[in-house]
């Protein structure tokens, strides 16, 4: 079958690729094209890099970098040590970073010179992260493609049992846990949706969805390697920069969250660009609008194929295919090697149409939270993650998703609990109580919205609660609209959840 892996680690799966492929271009970002035989001596010029800072088997680096070409080699070079990869998103606030450092007990933290500052801010305040490294500042010149020749011949022994990356997932606690993924996890995830998604080694992806995020690392990373083709990194977006992108570099497929194809259905720019080499597109992070999908697929010509999936999992577990009739509101069957259920609050499995909880299981659900044994006993039973997501599978095992069982809002594709908001409303010395909720957004699926009870003498205005928020949370987290209300009423809660 096309693609599928032999590989027992990800360092495996690069070193396979790189002696199949060294001529071949793999990372396309500005005007730089870079090989896979590039590639492999930056991935060794950034673990020596590391390895001489004392890094090593069972370690965590902490990576808080963009659509970069430093982000594979770092994500690599992390990996080829036997240390895990502590993924971090860039618009991390210094307050969250010190939770995140801390609590992955991460000993280095790789970022670009216009991130340390954050660093700077909250070094005194960290247990164990006492090194920043600035790649960026490191690879002005590209001095990372063309050095350490000698460091090819050391790779740390690596058990397909091994963590290979931390992703922060926010928990229904208010706090983030970090969901470990194996190298198993990761590896035998790649050959569930490669036959889905059928890259070769002239396909030319797009790198668009952040890095950090699991299905952007999956997806636009991982697979890439695995199918030995190319992937156009682009860290700063613009329709028309799509549209010229497409054009330019002749891309073949894309995977993005559906912000992205609403927006290219309805802009005008489109038109006036050649872009007949799109074959293939793939949606996910959140739901698309089931109505968008022909009209995308009438105007483009391309195929458009939604799926599932959440971090835990490496994260996709359904999707449709390209062989098979979509049908409108669905996420598509089960990927091979993947069982799913809908079951009741017992975990007793549903008549096929009855909604319930999805449960999954296979080799690509997470080892657990990163030393958290009761949430992990709380979501993994008897090998069965139960994802919170309600939904319904119908005779030909096409699943509908219907709603949440937890409280979560799922924005342009990023998960925000909205507990872990209230907490930092709350914070404020004018507020009282807080109730953060979720409202329908045509481009960004959700948009957090906050109702605020506030102290009996106290003010505050919208503007001022946005920006205490935006002083601890990562900008999307932070509330798009506040209503100040007198009292905290069930009424809220069922009206926008």
């Amino acid at each position: 079958m096309l693609g599928v892996i032999t590989a027992i680690n990800l360092i495996q799966l690069l070193e396979d690729a790189v002696q199949k492929h060294p001529e071949r271009t793999v990372l396309i970002s500005e005007k730089q094209h870079i090989t896979y035989g590039q590639l492999n001596q930056a991935v060794n010029a950034v673990a020596g890099l590391i390895k001489k800072a004392g890094v090593g088997t069972g370690d965590n680096v902490a990576l808080m970098l963009p659509n970069i070409p430093e982000f594979v080699y770092s994500y690599f070079g992390v990996l080829k040590t036997g240390a895990a990869v502590v993924l971090l998103n860039t618009s991390s606030t210094p307050f969250e970073l010190t939770y995140l450092l801390n609590n992955s007990d991460s000993k280095i933290l790789i970022t670009q010179t216009s991130q340390v500052r954050k660093y700077q801010d909250i070094k005194d305040k960290l247990l164990s992260c006492h090194q920043v490294l600035s790649i960026d500042s490191l690879n002005q010149n590209g001095e990372l493609l063309t050095g350490a020749d000698g460091e090819d011949s050391f790779s740390a022994e690596i058990n397909p049992e091994d963590p290979a990356e931390l992703i922060y997932t926010a928990g229904l606690t208010g706090k983030s846990m970090g969901a470990v993924l194996t190298h198993r996890n990761l590896c035998s995830q790649l050959n569930m949706i490669q036959p889905i998604f059928r890259r070769a080694p002239d396909d030319v992806g797009l790198s668009l969805i952040p890095l950090f995020h699991s299905f952007g690392a999956t997806v636009n990373m991982l697979n890439v390697i695995q199918a030995g083709c190319s992937t156009v990194m682009m860290d700063r977006f613009t329709m028309e920069g799509l549209f010229s992108a497409i054009e330019r570099e002749k891309i073949t497929y894309i995977a993005a969250v559906p912000r992205l194809y609403i927006g290219m259905i309805y802009d005008e720019k489109a038109s006036k660009h050649d872009l007949s080499s799109l074959q293939l597109c793939v949606t996910g992070g959140s739901a698309m609008p089931p109505d968008f999908i022909p009209v995308f697929e009438q105007k483009f010509g391309v195929r458009i194929l939604e799926g599932y999936g959440l971090t835990e999992a490496s994260p996709a577990c359904s999707f449709n295919r390209i062989e098979s009739v979509a049908k409108p509101g669905s996420i598509g069957t089960p990927l091979t090697g993947i069982d799913i259920k809908i079951v009741d609050d017992k975990g007793r499995e549903l008549p096929r149409n009855e909604i319930g909880e999805l449960i999954v299981k296979g080799d690509n659900v997470m080892k657990g939270y990163y030393k958290n044994e009761a949430a992990t006993a709380a979501v993994i039973k008897e090998g069965w993650l139960y994802t919170g997501d309600l939904g319904r599978m119908d005779e030909n095992d096409y699943i509908f998703l219907t709603g949440l069982k937890k409280r979560m809002i799922i924005t342009s594709g990023f998960n925000v609990y909205p507990r872990e908001v209230e907490t930092v409303i709350n914070m404020h010395p004018a507020v009282q109580a807080s109730r953060v909720a979720g409202k329908e957004d045509l481009m960004r699926g959700e948009i957090v919205i906050a109702h605020i009870v506030l102290k009996k003498g106290h003010s505050a205005d919208e503007k001022e609660m946005i920006r205490h928020c935006k002083t601890y949370l990562s900008s999307y987290k932070a509330p798009r609209e506040v209503d100040f209300v007198q009292e905290i009423s069930d009424s809220i809660e069922i009206e926008f959840e």
